[in-house]
């Protein structure tokens, strides 16, 4: 379906909520409302684009729709592409996101009310989607740029002490991703004169393969495992999340690192499916050292936003293996886990900043926090809940996720690598026990932070572990709209004619 208005929602209406925001600088209530209102109206358009592709698929059409900017044609001109992929990755982006503004109506954290926190949060939504939807590898750049400049700016102003260094040190970091992106950018139009995706998957497919193309696979592929925070490229990725705001981490931990991991899925399935063997292994061997680095470092850290921190790049590296193992039911498996583990790591995340809110200090560090939930029956009870998804137990949807990616285990026939995917589920339920017991369930001591009266509502991160639930006990959808994703990834021709008109 060509020019389909609703592909721009996900983009423009957060970036248009972003500037009406910035207009209403002096009325932080107001700013809070226009931006919970514009991720609604995002989060409803990216789902009429995801059913749109599902109904095609299921009656055997291309499931792929596209918006052509100024009406110039690829490769001459810049196209938004809602394929299966990315209708799937945006409607996780854009629940997530209407999450997180949720949790900044009653968040008691003093940088929200800054005039600038609300528009950049805005920013960083629109820069997700419009990273998912591009058609154009220059203009990822420039919607992955927009999401860091954005991220940067709300974790510089938090209000934490060594937020700044934070943002810094991210901040250089994301500045030797972009330049190894701007190399790789750089050779393939030298080699191959395009930077539309699907040009270029066409042309390397069937064209010469000059070695500079391909030779730009190493940059790409950097460029996405450093914003993804696979091992090791994580480094930036504990301090950047524990200094966050609340709603900012959630954002960071759950959804940003998907955009590294949806560029890495496009490089196997599209650009460079012919060295897709080679990245694979190289995916398998990271994911399988980060499953084990993230789980032991959460096990002996300090801090539970930090241990969730850390449980990011060890969760990112099974859905790196079901990727490397590129079966197709390896692939549905990494997609079911990535949309999964958006929603519960949003909420733990979230659940951690709402206890953290009730102590003086706001610190979210474990010996201030031990005993402090001991009487908040409702939030323990959702981070149990939220714990046990992440680790995955059954019937919630993070046992959909581990099941999915066992069964593509079996059937690359990965006996080595499976087993260890599997012991490393266990270091899950290890940290996220640890963790609950501290704050849920002993009693407090002499070091407990002095508790407050009110704090941040957990109304947010608890809709969030519904979904969870709901995941877990219904998750027939989530399952057959990965199997149809896999199905169109492994035939690229539907994307590149739908994008070229060929």
């Amino acid at each position: 379906m060509e020019n389909n208005v609703l592909v721009l929602g996900p983009i423009f209406l957060p970036f248009l909520g972003a500037i009406i925001a910035l207009i209403f600088a002096q009325n932080n209530r107001l700013q809070r409302i226009i931006g919970l209102v514009a991720s609604i109206a995002a989060w409803l358009t990216a789902c009429a684009v995801l059913y749109q592709n599902w109904d095609l698929a299921r009656s055997g059409q291309t499931a792929v729709q596209i918006y052509r900017l100024g009406n110039w044609t690829p490769p001459y001109g810049i196209v938004l592409v809602a394929d299966m992929l990315s209708a799937l990755f945006v409607v996780m982006c854009t629940t997530v996101l209407v999450g997180g503004f949720l949790y900044t109506l009653q968040c008691k954290d003093r940088c929200i009310t800054y005039p600038v926190f609300l528009p950049a949060f805005g920013m960083m939504s629109a820069a997700i989607s419009g990273a998912f939807y591009t058609g154009d590898i220059f203009t990822l750049f420039v919607f992955l740029e927009l999401m860091v400049i954005s991220s940067v700016v709300m974790v510089a102003i938090a209000d934490k002490d060594l937020a700044l260094e934070a943002a810094i040190k991210y901040l250089l970091i994301s500045a030797m991703g972009s330049l190894f992106l701007l190399i790789g950018i750089g050779a393939v139009y030298a080699s191959l004169g395009t930077l539309t995706m699907a040009d270029i998957g066409q042309l390397l497919e069937t064209g010469d393969r000059p070695l500079l193309a391909r030779a730009a696979a190493v940059m790409l592929t950097a460029t996405f495992l450093l914003k993804s925070a696979v091992f090791p490229f994580h480094f930036w990725q504990p301090d950047f999340h524990t200094t966050a705001p609340t709603p900012i981490s959630a954002m960071l931990s759950s959804i940003v690192v998907k955009v590294g991991v949806y560029g890495v899925i496009r490089l196997v399935t599209l650009l460079y499916r012919a060295e897709s063997g080679n990245i694979g292994n190289i995916l398998i061997i990271l994911g399988i050292i980060g499953i084990f680095f993230g789980g032991l470092a959460a096990l002996r850290t300090y801090d539970a936003k930090r241990v969730l921190a850390y449980s990011t790049f060890g969760q990112v590296g099974f859905i790196m293996v079901g990727i490397g193992w590129n079966t197709p039911l390896a692939m549905m498996g990494a997609l079911v886990y990535a949309v999964n583990h958006a929603f519960i790591k949003s909420a733990l995340l979230m659940l951690s900043g709402v206890v953290a809110s009730f102590n003086q200090y706001k610190s979210a560090k474990l010996k201030d926090l031990v005993g402090a939930g001991k009487q908040k029956i409702g939030i323990g009870l959702a981070y149990f809940l939220g714990g046990l998804a992440l680790a995955g137990v059954p019937p919630l949807n993070g046992f959909i996720s581990k099941l999915a990616l066992v069964r593509g285990g079996v059937q690359a026939q990965a006996w080595i690598s499976l087993g260890l995917i599997v012991g490393g589920g266990l270091i899950t339920l290890l940290y996220m026990t640890r963790v609950y017991v501290l704050i849920f369930q002993q009693k407090p001591t002499e070091d407990t932070a002095p508790q407050k009266e009110y704090g941040d509502s957990y109304l947010a991160p608890a809709l969030l572990i519904a979904i969870c639930v709901l995941l877990g006990l219904f998750s027939a959808p989530l399952v057959e709209l990965a199997r149809l994703t896999v199905e169109q990834l492994g035939d690229p021709t539907q994307y590149i004619h739908s994008v070229l008109g060929v």
